[in-house]
């Protein structure tokens, strides 16, 4: 399998692309448990059928792109709201960049480390290490790059995390992501209860750190990416419960921005899992 995704990884952007495109709509066509989720989870946000067709064939590009980001030769990128992040980087207090599962959000970190981690300040992706043997090692070796470091979802990796936002470093999490049972708190998400990490909350009010939103955007016809950076628009309230309903609203606004590229297919709504 390795030796099948460095094949991949020297393909043109717009073939991996094109293959994934299809993939992704084969896997619609072909599972019925994943289709009815994603429609399930499409409708729950209120999105209509031409909100929704896009995101079938961007979730199998999501997916036939990883050989190419992970092994492949750097993507092309452009920037909207760099200013924001050198803004937040001036301020020295660390930055909590908020990724939503939209679009390439694998991109986000590696455009920041290449841009920013190798000459102002690292950073820090949490990572919880996939369970295939062979995976694991693709996807170890892939996000060990300058500029770019990893903390596993233990105790240990956010005392880490703690640690690099108290020298000024830099966070990246999904905050859309379901945590472990006992690091987060049941709260609406597109109207309906969902299991919500509070990890991202407790780092920038116990360190002071800015909070900003970013996502990468899958340009057409596999031109590369644009990487689209804005600042937590709302302040985080004190209480941990009413700051979370405020970042899950601001992701629900940045998913609503563009539909066509959310993962609709990702169980957001599942029961949290027991163990880390």
């Amino acid at each position: 399998m390795i030796t099948l995704f460095k094949l991949l990884s020297v393909l043109p952007l717009w073939l991996a692309h094109g293959a994934g495109w299809g993939l992704g709509w084969l896997v619609f066509a072909g599972s019925a448990v994943y289709r009815k989720r994603f429609l399930a989870n499409a409708r729950q946000a209120g999105m209509g059928w031409r909100q929704w067709a896009g995101a079938v064939g961007e979730s199998g590009k999501l997916v036939a792109e990883l050989p190419r980001l992970w092994l492949g030769r750097p993507a092309p990128v452009q920037w909207d709201g760099a200013e924001h992040v050198e803004a937040a980087l001036a301020l020295g207090r660390g930055v909590v960049f908020l990724t939503p599962h939209l679009g390439c959000f694998e991109i986000t970190a590696q455009a920041y480390a290449q841009r920013y981690g190798q000459v102002q300040q690292p950073m820090t992706v949490l990572f919880r290490p996939p369970r295939q043997p062979w995976l694991r090692a693709v996807v170890t070796t892939a996000r060990a790059r300058p500029g770019l470091h990893t903390a596993p979802t233990t105790l240990a990796g956010v005392k880490q995390m703690i640690k690099a936002l108290k020298q000024g470093q830099c966070l990246g999490l999904l905050p859309d992501q379901v945590p472990p049972l006992g690091m987060g708190l049941w709260l609406p998400f597109f109207g309906r209860e969902a299991y919500t990490m509070t990890l991202s909350v407790r780092l920038a009010q116990q360190t002071g750190a800015t909070v900003l939103m970013a996502w990468g955007e899958r340009l057409s016809w596999g031109r590369g990416f644009r990487v689209h950076v804005q600042p937590l628009l709302a302040t985080l309230p004190l209480d941990v419960t009413q700051a979370v309903a405020v970042i899950n609203l601001a992701m629900e606004e940045l998913i609503r921005s563009c539909p066509q590229q959310y993962l609709w297919g990702y169980a957001r709504y599942k029961q949290p899992r027991q163990e880390i």
